[in-house]
């Protein structure tokens, strides 16, 4: 069940890699815009990876436990609008020229995350876990001295997933049908705002657009479906750690395929953040190793 839960968060990172560079394809959308696009074609894009994984059963003890367990009315609600305005941020802010700010929220989540499931969950890290969330705050510290930027979309990235985190694991709920029950509670502000988008009706991307939008809508479902699915398998702080996994690989796409020059600066931010990050690899795969007096090392 670990290591399920080590490669779904893996998974999720590259797909979430994969997404933020999908919205470049979109133009002339706007953030707002592809964020309803992206809640519409999101839906059966969920749907359809409930019927892959025939997980119909849960989906109807999803529907029957919101008709009868008046406490989900407050519940999920609130867990949506806290999802929408992630989803809606992180097309959003690229697209107005805050991706920094984007990326800032983003090295500062897998932090806020550990310390959430330390302080409200009672989650207690072991000697190496610790090692490498010091090390992961040493790289954040240092980006952030390094671009002097910190601001409202940053913290809204930072402190806004752990309380839907924490609320998700709660509900005690399957995270894909969670998942899809929330996207369909975004669907008539997603409607509203194109609608409104233009006098004209809804505003689609100039080319190929029934190619790329239903793409938006199935990466983004498998994205946020192994996303939670993942965080409700594994102990936070380890989910937190392992979300250090997708700016890496962002930093990576950029010098592999867009010939981003890696500088000493760079290497000061990642280097400790990738120490960490395999770190908490290497004590997930410890049962593997043969010798029981070297694990004991690592776990005691």
């Amino acid at each position: 069940m670990f290591r399920s839960g080590m490669l779904l968060s893996i998974a999720a990172s590259m797909l979430f890699a994969l997404l933020a560079s999908y919205a470049g394809f979109l133009a002339p959308l706007d953030g707002a815009e592809m964020f309803a696009w992206r809640v519409i074609w999101t839906l059966p894009g969920a749907f359809l990876l409930i019927a892959m994984q025939r997980d119909w059963k849960a989906l109807i003890t999803a529907l029957h436990r919101l008709r009868g367990e008046r406490r989900l009315w407050l519940a999920v609600p609130i867990a949506t609008s806290l999802l929408s305005v992630q989803l809606w941020l992180f097309l959003w802010a690229p697209a107005n020229g805050h991706m920094l700010d984007v990326s800032m929220g983003y090295f500062l989540l897998p932090i806020s995350t550990v310390l959430a499931g330390r302080f409200f969950l009672g989650e207690r890290l072991g000697p190496i876990q610790w090692v490498a969330s010091l090390l992961a705050l040493g790289g954040v510290v240092h980006e952030i001295w390094s671009t002097a930027t910190f601001s409202w979309i940053s913290a809204v990235i930072m402190l806004g997933y752990p309380p839907y985190f924490m609320l998700r694991r709660w509900l005690n709920m399957n995270a894909v049908v969670g998942f899809m029950i929330e996207i369909a509670l975004m669907l008539p502000v997603a409607a509203g705002i194109l609608l409104h988008a233009t006098g004209d009706g809804p505003v689609l991307p100039a080319h190929s657009p029934w190619l790329l939008l239903p793409g938006l809508g199935i990466v983004s479902a498998a994205a946020m479906g192994c996303y939670m699915a993942s965080s409700q398998t594994l102990p936070l702080g380890i989910f937190g750690m392992l979300g250090f996994i997708e700016p890496v690989l962002l930093f990576l796409v950029a010098v592999l395929f867009f010939d981003e020059k890696i500088t000493v600066s760079a290497l000061l931010t990642y280097g400790p953040i990738w120490a960490g990050v395999l770190l908490v690899l290497l004590h997930a795969a410890l049962p593997k190793l043969p010798t029981q007096r070297f694990r004991s090392i690592w776990t005691s």
